[in-house]
């Protein structure tokens, strides 16, 4: 039994160091092509290990379109996405989770239906709307359809199931008023939840092409992966500066998950498929 134990385990660790090696291959490309000169980019068979490390297609590929500003423009909708989507998640997940209404388990399941359709199904007609607002090529059409998520409030809301209501009982019989006890109690003992959100929703948003590639059309307006677009001519796509300003665009997001990539098991975990 000992034995056989071991060799599953080793089996076990072999399958995640392979997937691992799997997942990571692409990222390894991506950053030695960065590194690449034109003649190895094209080369067969491919050059991993490039001759001569190229650190100056860094600096060529920021200088080769206004990046600056595409990355003002990425933080600014992050940000403001990110702290919006939250604002709501908070608010419906505690209606749906512990306030008593009318209809409330039928409105929640119809809101969960939504996320079986097709996010390109809506494109369409958000942009007609937008349009009709003045809003193409605004900050507001780059923020304000993102500002709730079906699925953050799904996971919240199981989340807040799992507290226990005699901390309500408990508020109430002090004098604690819902909104007061959202806020002081709720929210701060729902923080793995609320890191996991964030976290998804930055990277998310940080990440987004199609979206802002159909409603922007100036390049002031544009954030960093439209900005990627900008490598690709009519002459062809210029791999290497493509591949190290994707390089500079995702460092930001990863440093950000290896520092809270903790909270998303936990969030998760926590969370559970209680209700």
């Amino acid at each position: 039994m000992p034995t056989k134990g071991v060799f599953s385990k080793g089996f076990i660790y072999l399958i995640l160091i392979v997937g691992s090696f799997l997942m990571l291959l692409p990222f390894i490309w991506m950053i030695s092509t960065s590194l690449k000169s034109p003649g190895e980019v094209t080369a067969l068979p491919p050059v991993w290990i490039p001759a001569d490390l190229k650190w100056e297609n860094y600096q060529e590929a920021w200088a080769i379109a206004p990046f600056l500003r595409y990355a003002l423009n990425s933080v600014i909708v992050t940000v403001l996405s990110t702290i919006g989507e939250l604002l709501t998640t908070i608010l419906a997940a505690y209606a749906f989770s512990r306030v008593q209404f009318y209809g409330r388990d039928i409105i929640f399941a119809v809101l969960l239906g939504t996320m079986m359709v097709p996010g390109e199904v809506l494109l369409i007609p958000n942009y007609v709307t937008l349009a009709n607002l003045g809003w193409i090529d605004q900050y507001e059409a780059l923020i304000i359809p993102w500002l709730a998520s079906i699925f953050s409030i799904f996971l919240l809301r199981q989340f807040f199931l799992g507290i226990p209501r005699e901390l309500s009982y408990a508020a109430k019989i002090d004098g604690c008023r819902d909104f007061r006890f959202l806020w002081s109690i709720m929210v701060p003992l729902a923080k793995p939840a609320l890191i996991t959100i964030v976290l998804l929703k930055a990277i998310g948003s940080w990440n987004a092409f199609l979206w802002p590639l159909i409603v922007t059309q100036s390049k002031e307006m544009r954030t960093l992966p439209v900005g990627l677009t900008s490598f690709s001519t009519e002459a062809g796509t210029i791999y290497e500066l493509l591949m190290a300003a994707s390089t500079m665009i995702i460092l930001p997001m990863i440093i950000l998950y290896l520092i809270l990539q903790k909270y998303i098991i936990e969030g998760v975990a926590k969370a559970g498929i209680k209700g």
